[in-house]
């Protein structure tokens, strides 16, 4: 099964090649490209085969995603979102109902969108200001969600909201699900796209403002970890661990592409009369850049591999973070000194390296920055609470205490 998805993606690696410009001078999303993952049936290959998915580890995934990130990073990132991101959450603890519900969209094609970040809400997630108040046998959600990832184009949404009682009182924070497709009439009341921010890369993938006005949500649709809400935020965030992942593994899969461009460019180009590769500078630019990105692919396995057996938990935090963080830096650097080493050529559109540079920059930012990955880093090494609020750490001494009294 592995081996035949690889194959799929190398073989979809021309197509996607040839394609990839059009999605980010015409800043329009890669439908085309997701008709032939779903052929290839590689959208929703974590889904259990019993839900009509694959069964398909992580590790299996992070190898698909690396031979699509080559040579498209926008579809690469749809592949990510279809089976580490918000449909890993249903998954892990959804229903019956609600896992049948979800797979079969996901496996006709749908990226699914997680909604946390909110206009005053990014890192610190925890301060999200929207609200899911219980009115019988409903959930009303209110508030406006920013940076959403496939917003106007995603059926699938997972938003996170702060869950309150009838009464008003806080539950704590949890997911629901909701399903928007305006093509098949499916279009909720209060349910909003507003604008798409333009973006330096990954521009085919549209990043919007939604806002919701007593949007009423079926209580079936509510996705309760087993923690409950009071506690389920923390295991619903375990979802992003998988996403890390499948990000950190976007933004090799971009270094290694570009990567492989620099090499052929090396024995081609001749300066002085011998091939570029003849240059001990350049060779020693290849051999850290080569050295970089097998680190990264052994850290990014590894995290993979983390997940446990059968699939039966999330990856790793402090794995997942620990190879995101280096991933995404190191991808940084290669793609740069891949640019380089093309010259003006490099810079200009003649060759995909200068969209490739734009595009990786956003894993450095998205799905948990640099600076908030080493806290959390940080955190584990040392074996202590990080908390970034001005009052944080006395609250966290304050807890402790009452614990141990």
């Amino acid at each position: 099964m592995t081996h035949a998805a690889v194959a799929k993606a190398r073989k979809l690696g021309p197509v996607f090649a040839a394609r990839a410009r059009k999605w980010d001078v015409e800043r329009t999303y890669c439908w085309d490209n997701i008709a032939d993952l779903v052929d290839a049936g590689i959208m929703g290959m974590t889904i259990p085969e019993e839900l009509g998915g694959l069964g398909a580890s992580y590790l299996n995934v992070t190898e698909v995603i690396e031979e699509i990130a080559k040579v498209c990073t926008l579809t690469a990132r749809v592949v990510v979102e279809a089976n580490m991101g918000g449909i890993s959450a249903v998954m892990a603890y959804g229903t019956k109902a609600q896992k049948a519900f979800c797979a079969p969209i996901v496996l006709a094609g749908d990226k699914p969108a997680i909604c946390i970040t909110e206009p005053n809400a990014g890192s610190a997630a925890t301060e999200m200001q929207t609200t899911a108040q219980r009115r019988g046998g409903t959930y009303v959600i209110n508030g406006t969600k920013h940076w959403i990832t496939g917003g106007g184009v995603s059926k699938l949404h997972l938003i996170f909201a702060r869950v309150l009682d009838d009464d008003g009182s806080g539950l704590g924070i949890g997911g629901f699900i909701v399903h928007v497709d305006p093509l098949a009439g499916i279009e909720p009341k209060g349910f909003s796209v507003l604008g798409r921010e333009r973006t330096m890369g990954l521009c085919g993938m549209p990043e919007t403002t939604l806002k919701f006005e007593d949007l009423v949500v079926d209580a079936a649709m509510a996705l309760i970890p087993p923690s409950g809400f009071k506690r389920g935020f923390a295991d619903l965030m375990n979802a992003y661990n998988s996403q890390r992942v499948g990000a950190g593994t976007i933004a090799m899969g971009v270094a290694a592409g570009a990567f492989e461009h620099a090499k052929r460019y090396l024995t081609e180009r001749q300066q002085f009369g011998r091939p570029l590769a003849e240059f001990q500078g350049l060779q020693w630019m290849v051999a850290d850049m080569d050295t970089q990105l097998h680190a990264a692919r052994l850290m990014l396995h590894e995290a993979a591999r983390s997940r446990g057996p059968n699939n039966s938990q999330f990856p790793d935090m402090t794995m997942a973070a620990r190879a995101k963080l280096f991933a995404s830096e190191m991808a940084i650097k290669v793609v740069s000194d891949s640019l380089q080493m093309f010259g003006a050529r490099g810079y200009g559109d003649q060759e995909p390296l200068e969209r490739m540079y734009r595009d990786v920059r956003m894993f450095t930012i998205g799905g948990g920055t640099g600076q908030v990955l080493r806290t959390q880093i940080a955190g584990s090494v040392l074996g202590i609470k990080t908390p970034q609020a001005r009052d944080g750490y006395a609250r966290a001494a304050t807890k402790s205490k009452e614990v141990k009294s």
